[in-house]
């Protein structure tokens, strides 16, 4: 049995959660999120809690609910505190500027790289080498990092690219002579 799945979700006051069926709402001061559960998993909310368990002894009910719950989690934490997202820029030229609801990456190509901002997502650049993501979905702020990362990832040699902030490059050495 998973151990996270067994852990209640304390449901704050000020949040308000609501389960029909297999579908959990959350609404809270950062938005409302909503979160379709698997059929093989149980989802209750009584007493303050959101509780969730298996509804069949399978092996696939009880990989699904420790997931389940874990999800659940997120959309409480996401209705209250939001998820926040850092990318460093480095290299020589590289850079980042908002121009209302698209960024501009200036990655080192012959031209500049313009990513339109989904919406539940917000976009801030404090300096032309950082960038934070922040919003209340957690896989939409992770997806659209991804996504920025991905037009230039971090090379291993001079450590160039868009990387996370947290992220450790492995360097490499260079050629011998």
């Amino acid at each position: 049995m998973s151990r996270v799945g067994k852990k209640p979700v304390v449901v704050p006051s000020g949040v308000t959660a609501s389960v029909q069926g297999q579908i959990v709402t959350m609404k809270g001061p950062k938005g409302q999120l909503q979160f379709i559960v698997h059929d093989d998993v149980e989802v209750q909310f009584e007493n303050g809690s959101v509780t969730v368990k298996p509804r069949v002894e399978t092996n696939r009910a009880r990989a699904l609910y420790g997931t389940a719950r874990a999800q659940v989690a997120n959309l409480l934490e996401g209705v209250t505190k939001g998820f926040e997202k850092k990318l460093d820029i480095t290299g020589v030229g590289y850079r980042a500027a908002l121009q209302g609801k698209k960024l501009q990456l200036a990655l080192g190509y012959s031209h500049d790289v313009v990513y339109d901002i989904p919406d539940g997502i917000t976009i801030t650049v404090p300096k032309p080498t950082e960038i934070f993501i922040s919003g209340n979905d957690s896989q939409r702020v992770g997806q659209v990092a991804a996504e920025i990362r991905s037009y230039r990832p971090p090379e291993p040699y001079k450590g160039k690219g868009v990387r996370y902030s947290d992220e450790f490059i492995f360097r490499k050495e260079g050629k011998k002579k």
